[in-house]
């Protein structure tokens, strides 16, 4: 199973609608994908058709409380079925107690990790969508991960605060994680129209090359919809920019993951598996960031 977490300590752009998005592509391409919810918000559970998440149980933080306390789970406990066949483990606020608890919680980090690794033969993908945040949930997502997508708004003070996410990304790979990978940069909510939504592009490109996804994100009111209909972008808006748009974007996250895939294994002098593999992505190396830990 390969471990994909959206992260980007700055809300609203567009993270909640990727992760949905990409896990709803991946399915149409025939791949078992389970998304986790890692938000008290319940922002994605929501999204998926529980407008209530604080009456759901169990939910992300259940499982999670019961690794710390290492009592036993049961197959597919607390997982939600939608119907465009993705999964869902669910949260809600219980999650801001998590935590707070996950403070004082030995080996703290590794919570996610471990309970994703009793559902990894179940599926394809698991998705994290990250709350908008740098703190102990977000480090669990990133320390279970293969790779980090980050999403970023076409506008100047969302790509400013990539700086701060790549330090932390960078920081958990070296302690935390050596096989994460940063699988690549999107650029959401792009508006072509505006001289600076095309200019802050043309600087993240200019700055880290390839790993930006070809695929941008337009803007559209249909896409915001979507939150209000509790279905995907394809249903909602068939043959529509954004829905061609996170169409290109599922290609690119499998394209990128075959090509990696075949590389390791041929480093590793096994056999190459089916094209298909899930795969995590290591491109061009990212530029470093200025103040960043690599000196």
């Amino acid at each position: 199973m390969h471990i994909i977490a959206l992260a980007n300590q700055k809300g609203g752009v567009g993270k909640t609608t990727t992760a949905a998005s990409l896990a709803v592509g991946l399915t149409r391409q025939g791949k078992k994908v389970l998304l986790i919810d890692a938000d008290a918000q319940g922002n994605l559970t929501q999204l998926l058709g529980w407008p209530q998440p604080d009456d759901l149980h169990p939910t992300l933080s259940t499982v999670m409380g019961k690794i710390i306390m290492d009592q036993p789970l049961t197959p597919q406990e607390g997982i939600l079925h939608h119907t465009d066949g993705v999964d869902l483990m669910p949260a809600n606020i219980e999650l801001s107690a998590m935590e707070v608890t996950l403070v004082n919680t030995m080996s703290r980090e590794t919570v996610l990790r471990q309970y994703l690794s009793t559902v990894q033969h179940d599926y394809d993908y698991a998705i994290v969508d990250c709350m908008p945040s740098l703190g102990m949930l977000t480090i669990n997502a990133l320390t279970a991960a293969n790779s980090v997508i980050i999403p970023v708004q076409a506008h100047y003070l969302p790509a400013k605060g990539l700086e701060q996410l790549l330090k932390t990304v960078m920081r958990v790979k070296r302690q935390l994680n050596p096989s994460l990978e940063i699988g690549g940069i999107l650029m959401t909510m792009v508006d072509k129209r505006t001289t600076l939504s095309r200019g802050v592009i043309d600087q993240i490109r200019a700055a880290y090359g390839g790993r930006v996804f070809r695929s941008e994100i337009p803007r559209s009111i249909r896409a915001a919809e979507i939150s209000l209909e509790n279905t995907s972008i394809f249903d909602h808006d068939k043959g529509g920019h954004a829905a061609r748009a996170y169409e290109n974007f599922t290609q690119e996250v499998l394209h990128l993951g075959i090509k990696a895939a075949q590389r390791a294994q041929r480093e590793m002098g096994q056999p190459q598996r089916g094209k298909d593999a899930p795969v995590f992505h290591h491109g061009p190396s990212i530029p470093k960031v200025k103040g960043g830990l690599e000196r």
